[in-house]
């Protein structure tokens, strides 16, 4: 709701998965129906892509499309000695994001999260929009949503 402010002082370029434009392009509305209010939406600098690398500063994120949350619903992995996976809303300490809003499918975010986020190393630690962290390893066991 505040992307125009944030690249205006940082001067970062906005990102998203082309999927989720109607909801960017809606924000306004989306806004208002839970009593907020968010500023016009900027146009963004580059569409995201599964397994898309975003690089800064010498360091590398890979882009993990996984839709069911919103259709263009992304994860960002880092690899190294303790690997890291950014969940957003896709994936959280035994439980997962809601798929009851605009463009939410729950068997996609179950299909997501198994065929994309559970191939990882079990060792990589899961930090959610939300909450405690996790393990890869730990959901796959314990998830009551999406347990292998």
């Amino acid at each position: 709701m505040a992307t125009a402010q944030v690249k205006g002082k940082t001067g970062a370029k906005v990102f998203m998965h082309e999927k989720d434009l109607p909801l960017y392009q809606n924000l306004k509305m989306q806004a208002q129906l839970f009593g907020l209010e968010a500023d016009e939406p900027i146009p963004v600098d580059q569409f995201l892509e599964h397994e898309m690398d975003i690089q800064w500063s010498g360091r590398k994120l890979k882009t993990i499309h996984t839709p069911g949350h919103s259709p263009g619903s992304c994860c960002f992995y880092i690899e190294g000695k303790t690997p890291i996976v950014f969940s957003g809303d896709t994936l959280f300490l035994r439980s997962i994001g809601r798929t009851d809003l605009w463009g939410g499918n729950a068997d996609q975010l179950t299909r997501s999260i198994k065929q994309r986020l559970y191939t990882l190393d079990g060792d990589t630690v899961v930090l959610a929009g939300h909450g405690p962290d996790t393990t890869i390893a730990s959901e796959k066991r314990q998830n009551p949503f999406v347990s292998m």
